[in-house]
Formats: C-alpha cells, structure tokens, sequence
C-alpha cells in the first residue's frame, strides 16, 4: 500500500485558536497538525454526504 504525498502550506492562526486547537489534539493524543487534518478531513467528509443527500432528494423530487 502506497501513501499519498501531502501537500504542504502555510497556515495562519489567531492564538486563541491554536491554544483551542492544542488542549483538543493533546485530548485525543494528536499533534496539532494531526488535529488540524483530522478535523478538516471529517468536515470534508460530511460536506461529501451532505451534497449526495442534497442531489439524492433532488432527483426524488423531480
């Protein structure tokens, strides 16, 4: 099994934020990063099934 290359950038944060974003990830045993691409990764996820639910019930109502 290969792994994907990630992408790399640069990202900026206001203090609080990352504060927040550190207290969660050491909570769930992540680094910061891990967080970060953990969180963005399931909000994904849930735009992908909410868009397939959305055409779903589209096309029922047509």
């Amino acid at each position: 099994m290969t792994v994907a290359a990630k992408k790399q950038i640069p990202l900026r944060l206001n203090e609080q934020l990352y504060n927040d974003l550190a207290e969660w990830a050491e909570d769930e045993f992540r680094s910061v990063n891990g967080q970060i691409e953990y969180l963005l990764t399931e909000c994904v996820k849930k735009r992908r099934k909410s868009s397939k639910k959305d055409e779903d019930e589209k096309e029922n109502d047509e």
